[in-house]
């Protein structure tokens, strides 16, 4: 038996009243997925356990088979995993996103999606203004970067807010709170100023792109976080694909294979034909492969209904078909979102999510689409989402 795992990150939501009270599922054309959920075993998750935050660090984490509430230990220690970043005694890291700020309101969380290559040329030019034997800035993806403090663990007392989670409001009343925050404050403050006058910056307003005005600090973690093996736990080797950092950590946690697959990003110009490929190939040597698509969040970030609904059409068609054409051993797939991104809130909520699992040895259990209300009707409900995994697998 082999086994794919579809993690379309931010796919679920709620009604949308502008459009007749359907969600983004049920808005978008998936006849794959509804052939999949129509032959499959449907219900819903819920993959952030009470009282914790809904990110996808969590939530992914659930996904994977592993209990948040025992091994997570913050976002950004996940994400210097994946970079090789060291955390050392003493040492703090923290997500460092590359934002924009207009008229005090946050703009843009990610600045216009920034490639990775201007961002690394202003995350060096962070290194050299800003930096020092205690403050290292690490180039990351796009918008989303890693910063590690030394002799500054207050910080980690420091109430932070994710800047996707403040769209169009002003970043005053959100700034870094409490104990060890003026740190964070002047570090912020101090990247306004260098960042005003940047070649980078220049450049993209000249081309009309959105600028880069300042560094968002927030996520901060100081623990090495540590998971069993993934083939320790479930007794299956297996790899991981992903554009996101986040993803890429929490593979290298669990001792996954990170595969490296040519046109895989964090946005809507991921190659989905070549990623689902890619994952394919890589169940000739291992058992299990997760296959992690970014783009419906990004777009539900952004407030994009349609661009959200495209998002999903693509993955139906250009990653379910293909599933649909596996012609290699049994196969067995587990599709689902790891949280909800309601357009209407921008942002990430902890409510549960639909999911469906297919192939060999499945039955199923009456859902007729791959969306929220389908996956309720059918009455079945995993509460510690964590549980997943070993549903697919039979453990």
């Amino acid at each position: 038996m082999k086994y794919i795992v579809l993690i379309i990150d931010g796919a679920a939501g709620l009604p949308l009243s502008e459009r007749g009270g359907r969600t983004c599922l049920e808005l978008a054309r998936t006849p794959n997925l509804d052939k999949l959920a129509v032959e499959g075993f449907a219900g819903l998750v819920r993959t952030v356990p009470p009282g914790m935050e809904p990110s996808s660090a969590c939530a992914c984490m659930s996904v994977m088979g592993y209990d948040p509430t025992v091994y997570y230990k913050g976002r950004a220690s996940i994400e210097a995993r994946s970079l090789g970043i060291d955390i050392g005694k003493g040492e703090v890291v923290l997500r460092c996103n590359l934002v924009n700020i207009e008229d005090g309101k946050m703009r843009d969380y990610s600045a216009g999606h920034i490639p990775s290559d201007e961002a690394k040329e202003i995350i060096a030019t962070l290194n050299e203004k800003l930096g020092s034997d205690d403050v290292i800035f690490y180039p990351g993806v796009s918008y989303r970067h890693i910063l590690k403090l030394k002799g500054h663990e207050d910080t980690l007392k420091a109430s932070c807010t994710p800047p996707h989670d403040i769209p169009d409001k002003d970043v005053k009343e959100y700034l870094p709170k409490g104990e060890g925050s003026d740190f964070l404050r002047n570090l912020m403050a101090r990247s306004e100023t260098l960042l005003s006058s940047h070649q980078i910056n220049v450049a993209r307003r000249d081309r009309g792109d959105v600028p880069v005005t300042t560094v968002w600090l927030f996520w901060g973690s100081g623990q090495v976080p540590e998971m069993p093996a993934f083939r320790k736990v479930y007794g299956l080797d297996a790899a991981l694909t992903s554009g996101v950092d986040l993803l890429k950590g929490l593979a290298k946690m669990a001792d996954m294979e990170v595969l490296d697959i040519r046109g895989v990003t964090d946005g809507p110009n991921n190659d989905n034909a070549a990623q689902i490929t890619g994952a394919l190939e890589a169940l000739e040597k291992c058992d299990l492969a997760v296959v992690h698509i970014e783009a419906p969040d990004e777009a539900a970030h952004g407030g994009l209904i349609d661009e959200k609904v495209g998002a999903i059409q693509k993955i139906d068609a250009e990653v379910i078909g293909r599933l649909l054409e596996w012609r290699g051993d049994d196969l067995r797939v587990l599709v689902m979102p790891d949280h909800p991104t309601p357009i209407k809130l921008r942002t990430h909520s902890g409510d549960p999510v639909p999911f469906l699992i297919w192939g060999e040895g499945v039955d199923a259990n009456g859902a007729k689409r791959f969306t929220e209300a389908e996956a309720g009707k059918t009455g079945v409900s995993i509460e510690e989402g964590y549980n997943i995994m070993g549903r697919l697998v039979g453990r």
